[in-house]
């Protein structure tokens, strides 16, 4: 698809992959609707407008839980409002969860529902009206813990899992109906959620942080936006901003049971590392 001209709403778009994905959507000539539950979002979008010059807005910002069902209405009732019929929706809010497996109810909840929840409940309200439209393009962001495991969290883990799984199921069930769905599933990005584990001071969430670092290239924000835009042109459904993270996925699949000998090893070697 080419994004000239289009209207967008990317979630999670205060900082990081989101504000970087608003930034080269705006470049390459769309719209943008940027929700978060930071209020920094309308400094991203006041930038964006201020770089901009136009007399017309280029970016609107929403500030609310955007993993909620009435502000993914207000997102997309704002986003038809300001600039017209919506086309593109980036599901790009995401959470890193505490590790280990002594998790609460609650954080296990609040992983599922901005993790994988909120990308449901977008598709749910935008897919049917944009196969009436035949056209339309639903972007996720998961991870490469979506396609190999997070060391550290459990909560990460299975979430960008089922990420992965639902940004495939609707790329096979609506792409014949004009329905594009691709999946972002990176490694290490200069982001503060790279940093999560570290913060929380417990060994298995310094060794998440240190297995991501040591894995690969950190990439910077703005690189993997337009890594994605690009994708989104060629209309590809798995973006991957790392190459080694398909080598690695042939790896696991090659010879699983290796594979996770050869990652009980590498958390080992990690954990002692971080005491």
């Amino acid at each position: 698809m080419d994004v000239d001209g289009k209207v967008a709403i990317v979630t999670g778009a205060g900082a990081g992959i989101g504000a970087a994905l608003a930034q080269e959507l705006v470049s390459r000539g769309a719209r943008v609707v940027l929700g978060d539950l930071s209020p920094k979002v309308e400094e991203v979008a006041a930038t964006l407008n201020e770089a901009a010059g136009d007399s017309a807005p280029v970016a609107v910002a929403h500030v609310g839980d955007v993993c909620a069902e009435a502000v993914i209405d207000d997102l997309v009732r704002l986003a038809d409002d300001t600039f017209g019929a919506l086309q593109l929706y980036f599901a790009n809010a995401g959470i890193i969860g505490a590790p280990g497996l002594d998790v609460s109810e609650s954080d296990w909840d609040t992983s599922i529902d901005v993790n994988l929840r909120a990308h449901i409940r977008a598709a749910k309200k935008l897919v049917p009206r944009w196969v009436e439209a035949g056209e339309g393009y639903f972007v996720s962001t998961a991870s490469a813990a979506g396609l190999l495991t997070q060391i550290g969290s459990a909560t990460y883990t299975v979430t960008k899992h089922a990420a992965v799984g639902f940004a495939e199921w609707l790329n096979i069930t609506y792409g014949d109906a004009g329905v594009r769905a691709s999946c972002l599933c990176p490694m290490g990005v200069e982001t503060d959620l790279l940093y999560a584990g570290r913060e929380t001071g417990d060994p298995l969430g310094v060794a998440a942080t240190n297995a991501v670092l040591s894995a690969g290239e950190v990439l910077t924000p703005q690189h993997v936006a337009t890594i994605v835009l690009d994708a989104v042109a060629d209309e590809r459904c798995l973006i991957l901003p790392h190459a080694s993270v398909l080598e690695m996925m042939r790896q696991k699949t090659s010879d699983h049971e290796r594979w996770l000998g050869g990652m009980r090893r590498y958390q080992a070697s990690l954990l002692n590392d971080s005491r």
